[in-house]
């Protein structure tokens, strides 16, 4: 195949990716416009994981070294900070920049500050993206896999865009949840 006429490679792959990644974030923009403070903090039920506000005013999330049986619900919180943590990482694993560790990913708080945090993020991925070569992309991705399974940036990135996606889905459902857990009882 033949250049495009202003001389940069066809990159077909990291196109597909990139509409998977774009079609992904429009979901998630509908329901980060409509996210409210409460949302993020609101436990369903009992048995929950969630961010709490340490004694410093940091938020720590929930967590457990082995998966518990069974796994505990996560709050919209929990599932924000958990997007940023892994998303964080793939980022830096794109950008070729020293992936961070859990405990160096900071949730910023329930609301808007969550919100532009993610909405930051993606724009850091999308410079990631921007910058990825074809050669780039049949690189050994040393995440989130062990170096010597032969998954390449582009199975980085398409995991990632998998990942993003099911946690669209989680943060939606539970604000549509608590949205229709306020609601009157038609005809009430």
């Amino acid at each position: 195949m033949a250049a495009p006429p202003d001389g940069t490679a066809s990159r077909p792959e990291l196109d597909l990716l990139r509409w998977q990644f774009d079609m992904t974030w429009s979901l998630f923009e509908y329901h980060l416009e409509r996210l409210e403070p409460d949302d993020f903090l609101w436990e369903p039920v009992a048995h929950c994981w969630t961010v709490r506000r340490a004694g410093d005013g940091t938020w720590v999330p929930d967590w457990a070294e082995s998966e518990p049986d069974p796994v505990p619900l996560p709050t919209v919180a929990w599932l924000s900070w958990h997007t940023g943590w892994w998303w964080s990482v793939a980022a830096d694993h794109a950008h070729g920049r020293p992936p961070r560790e859990r405990g160096d990913i900071s949730w910023p708080g329930p609301g808007e500050p969550a919100v532009a945090w993610l909405r930051g993020l993606r724009t850091d991925w999308l410079a990631a993206l921007d910058r990825l070569t074809a050669a780039d992309l049949a690189a050994t991705a040393p995440f989130p896999w062990p170096a010597d399974s032969g998954h390449t940036v582009a199975h980085m990135l398409a995991w990632a865009h998998a990942e993003l996606m099911k946690n669209v889905a989680e943060i939606g459902q539970l604000r549509l949840q608590r949205a229709a857990f306020a609601a009157p009882a038609p005809g009430r």
